[in-house]
């Protein structure tokens, strides 16, 4: 049995929506797709208000963490693979 992706930290029924709509429907996809690349296609597909909270909340699924405990550093990273 597959884990739902609104089963990870961080992923409520709004983003879960998000992600579902870029074609990311499950959490095989979504850790394949990576946190980066999931927040570009909700950028480009569906809000393009996005904000580096939602890109937090993508790594710390994928990490099984609330966004919160990400290193300040590891999210300035992360922001700058976002926007490059």
């Amino acid at each position: 049995m597959s884990e739902k992706i609104s089963d990870l930290p961080n992923i409520g029924k709004v983003l879960e929506e998000k992600l579902n709509a870029v074609g990311i429907k499950d959490v095989s996809t979504l850790k394949t797709v990576g946190s980066v690349e999931a927040f570009k296609k909700i950028q480009c597909q569906v809000d393009s208000g996005a904000c580096d909270c939602t890109l937090f909340a993508l790594e710390g699924a994928i990490q099984g963490i609330r966004w919160h405990e990400l290193d300040k550093e590891y999210r300035n990273i992360l922001v700058k693979k976002a926007r490059g």
